[in-house]
């Protein structure tokens, strides 16, 4: 089996991980930078190249596309799947996920609990979309952001109105999402592979922030999550048409609330507060899944 990884580099540690997971179980494994990609689009022979060389003979492909360069790596992926070659995540899926708006949309559409979240764009509907989501404190989200970037607390509908002002004139569409106040700055990450959680984990902000994300100094511990997390977290990737996914979830007095459903979920938090393989358990859902010797996967002439 050979296993084609969509990355910027090899070195990452999500990336080296999985390579890692390639080779503990005897499959061939390539690093494939997106940017570094041509396809090739002509009847009934759909062709990647990279750095010059065409790829041929992958049966499964992991994508691990950064938000910054969610287009051209989208048609990379999308040309892999034209292949026949079985994606760890399709690329509609991960376009779905990365519209913050359409994923609440989806997920509301489905019963599945997120934060009262309004979606305006002129000023003057500004505080009365404040008022639809229980008015000030808001969280102001860009529809386009991870890592906590782009999440700002608005203390009052005079701030908000503030940073949207300031957002709208850089051409920034803005999600005013209702302040959970019980959840306390506190925060699970699930991971979902195949339609199972294979690892979780509690994350709290640090002193002076809302924000539990790693990267912006919360602290995270593995937990086992209770059935009802573990269901949300699962039904929201279902619903987004993730196979592999990172659901963030928060506590709330109406159960849980579903943040942000990840495409593309970091490894190294999570494997480090749970000690969890999840490298593993990714690979070996590809492995399983993926078809071998599809004509085109193998390549021809």
């Amino acid at each position: 089996m050979k296993i084609a990884i969509l990355s910027r580099k090899a070195t990452l540690y999500s990336t080296s991980r999985l390579i890692a997971a390639c080779r503990q179980r005897d499959a061939e494994v390539s690093v494939l930078d997106p940017l570094r990609c041509v396809v090739k689009v002509s009847k009934k022979r759909p062709e990647v190249f990279h750095d010059g060389e065409r790829v041929t003979g992958v049966d499964g492909v992991v994508p691990r596309i950064g938000a910054s360069i969610t287009f051209y790596g989208l048609a990379v992926l999308r040309q892999f799947e034209m292949m026949g070659v079985f994606p760890a995540n399709e690329s509609q899926a991960i376009s779905r996920s990365r519209d913050k708006l359409r994923s609440l949309q989806l997920l509301s559409r489905y019963d599945i609990g997120i934060p009262p979240t309004a979606f305006a764009r002129r000023r003057e509907d500004v505080r009365s979309a404040i008022r639809r989501v229980g008015g000030a404190p808001v969280i102001l989200k860009l529809l386009e952001g991870s890592r906590g970037m782009g999440v700002i607390l608005a203390e009052s509908a005079k701030s908000a109105e503030s940073v949207l002002d300031a957002m709208s004139s850089l051409g920034q569409n803005i999600l005013i999402q209702a302040y959970i106040e019980e959840a306390q700055g506190r925060d699970f990450r699930a991971i979902v592979v195949g339609g199972k959680v294979v690892a979780a984990m509690s994350r709290r902000a640090g002193e002076g922030e809302f924000r539990s994300n790693l990267h912006r100094g919360g602290t995270a511990v593995g937990v086992a999550l209770d059935d009802t997390y573990a269901a949300t977290a699962v039904h929201a990737a279902e619903v987004l048409g993730l196979n592999i996914a990172g659901v963030d979830m928060i506590p709330s007095k109406d159960g849980p609330m579903v943040l942000e459903v990840n495409s593309s979920p970091g490894l190294e938090g999570i494997e480090g507060a749970t000690g969890v393989d999840v490298a593993g358990a990714i690979i070996g859902f590809v492995l399983a899944r993926a078809p071998q010797g599809h004509p085109h996967a193998r390549g021809r002439g």
